[in-house]
Formats: structure tokens, C-alpha cells, sequence
């Protein structure tokens, strides 16, 4: 059975989306730790983040870190952290929090934002990406 974020790559599924290669997607988190709070996850429906192959690895983390490049630029925070903790969703996936604080690295306490709030960040954030 395909996972969510399988469904949302073969637009089963609709998302917010900030970036996009033939081999990864990048959108917004519907259940955000911060505003700006992206995944990025790869097209091929891949587990665990060590399952992928060395070069999808290095790929998916330069995909990445332009993508948390673009954020750090459209989001006003300290710095933009990352984190791959994969067990909610059996399908690879960096988180890019946008961070003001520790608090915001941990996912206990979520924001809540309307329909156009997460379409006009992911537009902002993706007027700042460099070409892939």
C-alpha cells in the first residue's frame, strides 16, 4: 500500500508544494512545529533513510539544504534545523524547521495555520530557491 507521501507525489493527495526535481518534493508540513516547517522526501518510496542507495542519500540531503536555504532566507528565525525521525510516515523524509527556540524542534506542540497562510509561505519560500 502506498504511503501518504507517495499519494501526495503522484497528486493523489494535494500539499503545498515549495520544490520539486524528477527525484524529490519538497512541501509544507500540514501539521507544522513552526511556520515554514517543509519536508522533503524522496519520489521513490524508500523506508528507512540508510535503505536508500549512497547516491539518493547525497542527493536527497543537496536537495535538501537548498530547499532549507530557501526557508532560512523567506522565514524570519534563528536558523532552520533538520531532522529525519521517519516513524509516523514509513516514507524517507527530512523535516526543515524553521527554529526560534528548542521548542520548536520538538514535535509536542504543532501550529495552526488556514489554507492561504500555508499557500502563501510555500509560495515565499519558493521564490527564494536557486535553480536544482
Amino acid at each position: 500500500m502506498s504511503s501518504i507521501f507517495t499519494k501526495i507525489i503522484n497528486n493523489e493527495i494535494s500539499c503545498y508544494k515549495v520544490a520539486e526535481t524528477d527525484q524529490f518534493l519538497a512541501f509544507l508540513d500540514i501539521n507544522p512545529n513552526s511556520e515554514g516547517h517543509t519536508l522533503c522526501v524522496p519520489k521513490q518510496e524508500v523506508n528507512k533513510l540508510f535503505d536508500l542507495d549512497k547516491s539518493a542519500y547525497t542527493d536527497l540531503m543537496e536537495f535538501s539544504r537548498k530547499v532549507a536555504i530557501a526557508i532560512d532566507k523567506a522565514i524570519d528565525c534563528k536558523r532552520v534545523g533538520m531532522t529525519v525521525i521517519g516513524l509516523e510516515v514509513p516514507h524517507v523524509h527530512v523535516h526543515l524547521i524553521p527554529l526560534n527556540s528548542m521548542e520548536d524542534a520538538q514535535f509536542t506542540k504543532k501550529q495552526d495555520f488556514n489554507a492561504e497562510h500555508f499557500l502563501q509561505t510555500s509560495k515565499k519560500i519558493a521564490s527564494f530557491l536557486q535553480p536544482f
